[in-house]
């Protein structure tokens, strides 16, 4: 499932419970020389995920969407963000799951805290999207609604 899909089922998961409320969902897949990097789930995947990452470039795909739950307007969108891993030795790996097991996170970083120590550079129009909520996106998205947003 893509994650466009993902973060608009989220949205639609709570539109009965809020009917009258916009709902926001997001998720977020990772991309490595083909290779998917989803949520880890557990220390031996994240291992691996960050092995595989060492040196190399991870395309990070944040998806947002808007539900309006009153009128049913869905609106979706999509937010790369180009990370670059520094050479990562196993000792500096086995050490930074140990101190953040970041196995709920696609690519088993958190840059956000200590995995912005893996990272050498990151690329996007968008800076929160790669902590998991694309904030330029959503505002546009709430004005869009016709929400102000300063």
């Amino acid at each position: 499932m893509t994650a466009a899909r993902l973060a608009l089922d989220k949205a639609q998961s709570a539109r009965a419970r809020f009917p009258r409320s916009l709902i926001i969902g997001s998720d977020q897949v990772a991309f490595c020389e083909g290779l998917r990097l989803d949520k880890p789930g557990d220390h031996a995947s994240a291992l691996e995920q960050l092995r595989h990452s060492s040196g190399k470039s991870v395309s990070f795909i944040t998806a947002i969407a808007l539900v309006n739950a009153a009128s049913g307007r869905t609106q979706t969108k999509l937010v790369p963000t180009e990370v670059r891993f520094r050479k990562i030795s196993d000792h500096e790996i086995e050490r930074y799951l140990q101190v953040e097991p970041a196995y709920d996170c696609a690519g088993s970083a958190k840059v956000e805290g200590l995995g912005i120590s893996l990272v050498d550079s990151i690329q996007s129009s968008d800076p929160t999207a790669l902590i998991g909520l694309p904030l330029i996106a959503l505002s546009e998205m709430l004005r869009n609604e016709n929400l102000s947003v300063p």
